[in-house]
C-alpha cells in the first residue's frame, strides 16, 4: 500500500503543481486573448492524457514502446515546449512574430500561436507523466490471483491515496495562484518551469550517457550522477516555489482591511479571506503528506533492503581470483576491491547457466552505484525495484548492472585490477 502511495506522489506531484500554475495564470488572463489560450490548453490537456493512455496500453501489451526512448523524446519537446511557454508568457516574442513578412497577412494565426504552445507544454508534461500512473492498477491487478484479496485491497488504497492527495494539492494551489498577483503568479511559473527544465535535461543526459550516443565525459558523468544522487533536490526545490503563492496569499490576506459600506459586504470579505486560509492550509497539508511520503515513509518501506556483506577473495598481483566453486551455487554473490584512493568498488557474480557467468559491478548506468540484492532467486536494483533478467546481466543496457570483463582459468574467475580502478568513480 505504501509503495504505491509514494511512487504516485513522487511521479505525479511535479506535473501537477506545473499545470496548477499554468492554470492559475490563463485564469487571470482576461478579454479575448485569456480566452483564445484557455481552450487550446484545455484540449492539451486531453490530448496528453488521451495519448498518455494509448502509451500505457502498448506498453502493457506489446514490446512497441522503448521507455527510455520515449522519455528522451517527450522530455526533449518538453523542454522545447517549456521555453517557448517562457517566452510567450513574458510576451518576449510576440511582436517580433507579428511582423515576420509570412505572418503579416495572417495576424490571426499569429494571435494563435500562443494557445498552441499552451496545449503543447501541459499536454507534453502529462504525456510523459501518466502512462506510469495508468500502469500502477494493472501491476497489482495482475500480481494476485484475486482482486478481492487483502494484498489487492491495500495496494487499491495506497493507489487511491496518492491520487486523492496529488488531486486536493494541486486544486489548493491552482484555488491560492488564482488570488495572487498577475506578475508575481508569472515569475512562480517561470522559475518552476526552469526548475523542471534542469530535471528534465538530467534524465536526458542520463539516458545518452548510459546508451553511449553522447562519448562518456568525465566532468559530465560527475555532474550527472552527483545530480541523480541528490534528485530530490529538484522536487522540493519546485515545492518550495509553489508553496510561496499560499505563504503570500495568507500573509496578505492578514494585512487585508475589512472595510465597507455595509455589514453584508465586510461578511463577504470575511468569507472570502477565510476560504483563502482554508485553500492555502490544504497547499501546506498536501506539501506535508507529500513529503513525509517521500521521506519518512518510503524509508520506511526501503528499511528492511540491505546488501549482503563482500565475499573473501585473492588478490594476486594486478588480478582478483575467485574460486569457480564458490559462485557456482547461482545465487547472487558480491566481493569488494578497495581502489588505490581507498574508494570501495563492488562487483556481483552470478551464475546464468551451465557454461556463463554474469558479472558486473554493483552498480548501474541508471541508478547509481546503490546495488542489487537478491529476492526468491530474483537480482533487484535496490533504488528502483526493477527485477533483472539475470540472463542478461553482464550486457549493457536498461538497469543491468555495468558489465564487468573476466576470464576462467586453473579453476579461478579472474578479473582485472585495472578495470575495477577505471570505474572508481562511480563509487564516489
Amino acid at each position: 500500500m505504501l509503495r504505491y502511495l509514494i511512487q504516485v506522489i513522487d511521479h505525479l506531484l511535479t506535473t501537477g503543481i506545473l499545470t496548477a500554475l499554468l492554470w492559475a495564470v490563463l485564469v487571470q488572463e482576461t478579454g479575448g486573448s485569456g480566452e483564445r489560450r484557455k481552450m487550446p490548453a484545455l484540449w492539451g490537456c486531453a490530448a496528453g492524457t488521451g495519448g498518455a493512455l494509448i502509451i500505457a496500453v502498448l506498453r502493457r501489451t506489446t514490446a512497441l514502446i522503448s521507455q527510455g526512448f520515449f522519455n528522451l523524446w517527450v522530455l526533449s519537446f518538453a523542454i522545447i515546449f517549456g521555453i517557448l511557454h517562457i517566452l510567450f508568457l513574458w510576451e518576449v516574442v510576440q511582436k517580433p512574430l507579428r511582423n515576420l513578412p509570412f505572418l503579416q497577412k495572417r495576424l490571426s494565426l499569429a494571435e494563435a500561436i500562443p494557445g498552441y504552445i499552451n496545449a503543447l507544454f501541459p499536454g507534453a508534461l502529462l504525456f510523459y507523466a501518466l502512462p506510469t500512473i495508468f500502469l500502477y492498477p494493472t501491476e497489482f491487478a495482475l500480481a494476485d490471483e484475486s482482486i478481492f484479496s487483502t494484498d489487492f485491497l491495500f495496494k487499491f488504497i495506497g493507489f487511491i491515496a496518492g491520487l486523492l492527495a496529488v488531486i486536493l494539492t494541486v486544486l489548493a494551489l491552482y484555488k491560492t495562484g488564482k488570488g495572487l498577483s498577475p506578475k508575481r503568479l508569472k515569475v512562480l511559473l517561470t522559475a518552476a518551469i526552469l526548475v523542471n527544465m534542469c530535471h528534465q535535461l538530467v534524465v536526458i543526459v542520463q539516458f545518452l550517457l548510459a546508451r553511449r550516443i553522447i562519448p562518456m565525459i568525465r566532468w559530465v558523468f560527475r555532474l550527472i550522477v552527483a545530480a541523480v544522487n541528490n534528485d530530490s533536490v529538484f522536487f522540493y526545490g519546485l515545492m518550495g516555489i509553489s508553496f510561496l503563492l499560499p505563504l503570500t496569499l495568507f500573509i496578505t490576506g492578514l494585512r487585508t482591511p475589512i472595510s465597507g459600506k455595509n455589514p453584508a459586504e465586510r461578511r463577504k470579505i470575511r468569507a472570502g479571506l477565510r476560504t483563502n486560509r482554508r485553500w492555502c492550509l490544504t497547499v501546506a497539508v498536501g506539501f506535508v503528506v507529500s513529503i513525509f511520503s517521500v521521506t519518512v515513509v518510503k524509508a520506511y518501506t526501503e528499511r528492511g533492503v540491505e546488501l549482503s556483506p563482500a565475499e573473501p577473495m585473492t588478490i594476486a598481483g594486478e588480478e582478483i581470483l575467485i574460486p569457480i566453486p564458490q559462485v557456482e551455487d547461482g545465487h547472487l554473490h558480491r566481493f569488494a576491491y578497495y581502489a588505490s584512493d581507498g574508494t570501495e568498488v563492488r562487483f556481483i557474480v552470478i551464475k546464468k547457466n551451465e557454461i556463463a557467468y554474469g558479472v558486473g559491478l554493483d552498480a548501474c548506468d541508471i541508478c547509481g552505484a546503490t546495488g542489487y540484492y537478491e529476492r526468491k532467486g530474483q537480482v533487484i536494483c535496490r533504488l528502483c525495484d526493477v527485477v533483472m533478467n539475470i540472463s542478461t546481466i553482464g550486457f549493457k543496457g536498461g538497469c543491468n548492472p555495468v558489465p564487468l570483463a573476466y576470464s576462467l582459468r586453473s579453476g579461478n574467475m579472474v578479473v582485472e585490477i585495472a578495470n575495477l580502478e577505471n570505474e572508481k568513480v562511480r563509487f564516489k
